[in-house]
């Protein structure tokens, strides 16, 4: 009788299972789907196992969707084909002068290669490589080669009128530390003040203090801090009540122009290590000629894709699309000319792409567009490639880090999927690879556009899917 009724369940299990992947949505996801009254047709999915080839379900696959960022899966994908996953940026350093000691007479120039992760701390490094030269004191200015890219006019206000946030921010040959300054926010009770600290503390960045302590919980949308800049960005002024129960409050930000920045902290880490250096800067191009004195390397793109999918960060992502344009059809880079690049890439290796719009590779974007299905071929193609490994490795691991270190608490689910989230305003995705219980390797894809959808159904939509594709 016992194996009778395990028979019965076994059948119906598998029924369940061959009419979700002819098109019938899980009864788990159904029913959230029911419980927030969102439409049906809001939901493209797309499940195939990657070993056997077998899809495991798809739900208006074919339907155009705004993928947000897990569209940068399509251009870290393919950046390790055609970069290969050992690609390393450079920047360069020439001494466009005579050396009397360790005093160099004339110009410091610095070109850029598009280094997506010249932080503060490499930017050390680099300047260390320098010394190691033999200068310490420069007598004239700092000259910035960013020709590398052509980037045209771009507004960072244009996409959510946010200019000063940090994933607005625009690519650059010579980007360092993301143009991003952390402001430090501290109560000092004693002058029932507040003390504002800087990191990098740029010099040529002026900060006007008008903020008051307030009593309070430390609480409140930017604990009640207003920015604002002027018109040249190299002021920043904070206004507003901060509660005094806080204890420390830090805040990302924007500032200056690329140029002023890469000068501000030029100027800060030279003299921080024991540098002379008074003069200004000025945009120059290296001679084609001369030899660097410095070469510095980032780390290899297998570890800057990590960066980019597990932290979503939309700048590095557009400097890959830069870079692909770059290195295949010549500098200066272009966001164009990156795209034709990507849907050169895809009919070479006869992926579909008929309803692709990548926009500018980061997924902040109103018009980035495709199917859940294209996606699905993406990631099929990815796991019979060589460097599928460093391509898994890059997405966030389920429950443990990156954009999913806080999602799938108190379920089977933490550990055993590799995916890419991706959100804006009415848009929720998720895409990448999921081990179920059984063993089975499944690449999942699941896109929903719909009003609201990111404040948290489209989440809870994810994890149904995600727990019913876990139990196959």
């Amino acid at each position: 009788m016992k194996s009778t009724f395990s028979i019965l369940l076994f059948c119906l299990f598998m029924a369940t299972a061959a009419s979700a992947s002819e098109g019938k949505l899980p009864l788990r996801v159904q029913s959230v789907l029911n419980l927030r009254q969102i439409p049906e047709d809001s939901l493209s999915i797309y499940v195939e196992d990657v070993d056997t080839g077998e899809t495991v379900l798809r739900w208006r696959e074919g339907a155009r969707r705004n993928p947000a960022s897990t569209i940068k899966l399509l251009t870290t994908l393919v950046s390790l084909d055609v970069l290969g996953p050992a690609y390393r940026w450079k920047t360069e350093v020439y001494a466009n002068g005579e050396m009397h000691g360790d005093r160099l007479d004339g110009d410091l120039l610095i070109k850029g290669y598009g280094d997506p992760f010249l932080v503060t701390e490499r930017v050390w490094q680099l300047l260390r490589n320098i010394r190691l030269a033999g200068i310490r004191e420069i007598d004239g200015d700092l000259l910035i080669d960013d020709s590398f890219f052509e980037i045209g006019d771009y507004d960072p206000a244009a996409f959510d009128r946010q200019p000063l946030r940090a994933y607005n921010v625009a690519p650059n040959a010579l980007l360092m530390n993301f143009k991003v300054v952390r402001y430090w926010f501290e109560p000092d009770h004693q002058s029932e003040a507040v003390t504002v600290r800087l990191d990098p503390a740029l010099e040529n960045l002026r900060v006007r203090n008008d903020l008051s302590l307030s009593p309070g919980r430390c609480r409140g949308y930017q604990r009640g801090i207003t920015i604002s800049t002027n018109e040249r960005s190299d002021e920043v002024t904070f206004s507003g009540s901060f509660p005094d129960r806080c204890k420390r409050y830090a805040m990302d930000r924007a500032a200056l122009s690329h140029n002023e920045f890469v000068y501000g902290l030029f100027q800060l880490l030279w003299r921080e290590s024991g540098g002379e250096f008074n003069g200004g800067w000025k945009n120059a191009l290296a001679d084609p000629d001369a030899e660097p004195i410095v070469s510095f390397e980032s780390p290899p793109l297998s570890e800057m894709i990590a960066r980019v999918n597990k932290h979503s960060n939309n700048v590095m992502a557009r400097q890959l699309l830069y870079t692909l344009s770059a290195e295949v059809a010549g500098e200066p880079g272009t966001e164009e000319v990156g795209r034709m690049v990507i849907a050169n890439w895809l009919a070479e290796n006869e992926l579909e792409s008929g309803q692709l719009a990548i926009d500018n590779g980061a997924g902040l974007s109103r018009n980035s567009r495709i199917t859940a299905a294209e996606m699905g071929s993406l990631l099929r193609f990815a796991w019979r490639q060589p460097y599928m490994p460093e391509y898994l490795a890059s997405m966030s691991i389920s429950g443990l880090d990156g954009t999913l270190s806080r999602r799938f608490r108190g379920t089977e689910l933490i550990g055993k999927a590799h995916l890419k989230t991706g959100s804006l305003d009415d848009v929720s995705a998720l895409a990448g690879y999921l081990q179920s219980r059984s063993g089975r390797r499944l690449a999942v894809v699941a896109m929903q556009n719909y009003k609201d959808i990111h404040r948290g159904p489209g989440e809870e939509v994810q994890e149904a899917l995600l727990r019913w594709l876990y139990e196959q």
